[in-house]
C-alpha cells in the first residue's frame, strides 16, 4: 500500500513538473512568435542604434579626442555602450505583452489552467530574453564592418566573448521588466514608470560618455547602478587590445623630441608652453581606461542583480491578480 502511494506521489511529482516546462515552453514560444512576426518592430529596433552610432558617434568624435580618446573613433568606444543600450530597451519593454495578455483576456485563461504562475513568468521571461538576445546579435554584425572592429578572428572572438554577457544581462533586464509589468494594468502607465527607471540607469552607465572626471555625487550613482557592470564587461572585450589613449601620448612624445634641444626648450617655456615631462605625467592620467573595474566584479554584480530581480519578478507575478 505505501509502494503504491509512493509510486503515485512520484508520477504526480512528474507529472507537474511535465506540465510546468511545457507551459514555459509554449509561453516562450508565443513570445518568440510574437516579436518574428513583427517586422516594424524588428526593423525599428535594428535602426535606432545605427541612428544613436550614426549621429552621436559622428558628432562627438571632437570632444572625445580632447577628453584623452587619441586617434581612437568615438563609435568604436560607443558600440559597447549602444550593445547593452539594445539589450536594455527590448527586453525591457518585450514585458509590455503581459498588460496587452491581461487586457485581452488571455493571461486570466493562462493563470486559471493548471501550469503553475511561475512557468508562466519564468516563460516572458526567457521569451523576453531571446527576443532580446537575437536584437543584439544582430547588431554583432557591425562589429565585422571597417567602421568599428573589422573582420578578423580578434573580433570573432570579441564577439562570442560577449555573448555570455548579452544573456546575463537579458534574463536581468526582463526580468525587471516582468516584475513591473505583472502589477500594472494600463499600457499608458508601462512606458512611464519603466523610463524613469530606465533612462538613468541607460545614461549612468557610462554608455555614451567615460566615467572618469564625474562629480563625486554622480561617480556614487554610477557605482550604485548594476548596468554600469554590464556596460563595462561589455567594453573591457570589444576594446581589448585597442590603446585609446595612444593617439594622445604619441603628440606629447613628439612634443618632447623638440624639446630636447635647450635653446627650443628656453624659447618654449618663455612663450608659456608646459614642460614636456609634466605634460606627460597630466596625460596618463587623463588617458580614458578601457574597463573600469575587474571582470570579475562586473560578473559578480551582474549575477547578483539578475538573480535579485528573477526572484522579484517570480514574487511579483505569484501576486499578481
Amino acid at each position: 500500500m505505501k509502494e503504491a502511494d509512493a509510486d503515485g506521489s512520484v508520477k504526480q511529482k512528474r507529472s507537474g513538473l511535465q506540465r510546468a516546462m511545457r507551459g514555459v515552453y509554449i509561453i516562450w514560444l508565443r513570445e518568440f512568435k510574437r516579436f518574428w512576426r513583427d517586422k516594424p518592430r524588428r526593423i525599428g529596433g535594428f535602426a535606432q542604434p545605427i541612428i544613436y552610432l550614426a549621429l552621436l558617434g559622428v558628432g562627438m568624435q571632437s570632444a572625445f579626442k580632447v577628453f584623452g580618446g587619441g586617434d581612437v573613433s568615438y563609435v568604436k568606444f560607443m558600440f559597447p555602450g549602444i550593445l547593452g543600450m539594445t539589450v536594455l530597451f527590448t527586453a525591457v519593454f518585450s514585458s509590455i505583452s503581459i498588460i496587452w495578455d491581461r487586457e485581452f483576456g488571455f493571461l486570466k485563461e493562462v493563470l486559471v489552467s493548471p501550469v503553475p504562475r511561475s512557468s508562466v513568468a519564468l516563460g516572458k521571461i526567457i521569451g523576453g530574453s531571446t527576443t532580446a538576445i537575437l536584437q543584439a546579435s544582430i547588431f554583432l554584425v557591425l562589429a565585422f564592418t571597417p567602421w568599428f572592429y573589422g573582420f578578423s578572428f580578434s573580433t570573432l572572438w570579441k564577439v562570442l566573448a560577449v555573448l555570455p554577457i548579452i544573456i546575463l544581462l537579458a534574463l536581468s533586464l526582463t526580468s525587471l521588466g516582468v516584475a513591473v509589468a505583472a502589477r500594472m494594468t494600463s499600457f499608458e502607465g508601462f512606458p512611464i514608470v519603466m523610463n524613469f527607471l530606465l533612462m538613468p540607469l541607460f545614461f549612468l552607465s557610462g554608455a555614451f560618455f567615460p566615467l572618469q572626471g564625474l562629480p563625486g555625487w554622480m561617480t556614487v550613482l554610477t557605482k550604485i547602478d548594476p548596468l554600469t557592470y554590464g556596460v563595462d564587461a561589455l567594453r573591457g572585450i570589444m576594446l581589448r587590445g585597442v590603446d585609446i589613449g595612444a593617439g594622445m601620448q604619441s603628440s606629447v612624445a613628439q612634443f618632447a623630441v623638440w624639446f630636447k634641444d635647450p635653446q627650443i626648450y628656453q624659447i618654449g617655456i618663455s612663450k608659456g608652453y608646459p614642460d614636456p615631462t609634466a605634460l606627460s605625467s597630466m596625460t596618463q592620467r587623463a588617458a580614458l581606461p578601457t574597463q573600469a573595474y575587474p571582470m570579475w566584479l562586473n560578473v559578480v554584480v551582474m549575477l547578483g542583480f539578475g538573480a535579485f530581480l528573477f526572484a522579484l519578478a517570480l514574487w511579483q507575478f505569484n501576486r499578481a491578480e
